[in-house]
């Protein structure tokens, strides 16, 4: 039961930000991605992902389907922002820890984001499409050849 609300993404994510706040504070070395132009692409990636996210979260609920990807999708959701996405989510996720490292000047949390795309991906990613695939069959099979994982 508490892994069910632990292992969440939204976790993870902050689990991250919280590394990525901490590298700044704990060993700054004065490295800097440059004065505005690093805040305004963090800031539009944080809102960028935040926008995605929330599109893709209406989409499921118009949908009547989960959100929590331990769970089976009553529904495959094709349309929207799945359109562009199988994960816009999760891509979402990416985009806020990103904008946070550009924000925060993390420069030596850059590696940070390879990582988080692995363990999202090992963790939801792909026991969420096993899931699809043998729920959905032909559908699945179809969406996933026309739509990318990420982008």
């Amino acid at each position: 039961m508490l892994r069910k609300w632990v292992d969440m993404p939204p976790v993870w994510l902050l689990g991250f930000l919280a590394l990525a706040r901490w590298q700044v504070q704990a060993f700054p070395m004065g490295l800097s991605f440059g004065p505005v132009w690093a805040d305004l692409l963090g800031g539009l990636l944080v809102g960028g992902g935040v926008l995605l996210a929330g599109l893709a979260l209406v989409e499921m609920r118009r949908h009547h389907t989960t959100v929590l990807p331990h769970e089976e999708a009553a529904h495959l959701v094709t349309d929207g922002i799945f359109k562009r996405s199988r994960n816009p989510i999760y891509l979402g996720d990416v985009m806020i820890l990103a904008g946070f490292i550009l924000f925060w000047d993390a420069v030596l949390a850059l590696p940070l984001l390879p990582v988080f795309v692995w363990v999202i991906e090992k963790r939801f990613i792909e026991p969420e499409e096993l899931r699809l695939q043998r729920k959905f069959l032909a559908r699945y099979a179809k969406y996933s050849q026309q739509t990318r994982r990420w982008l």
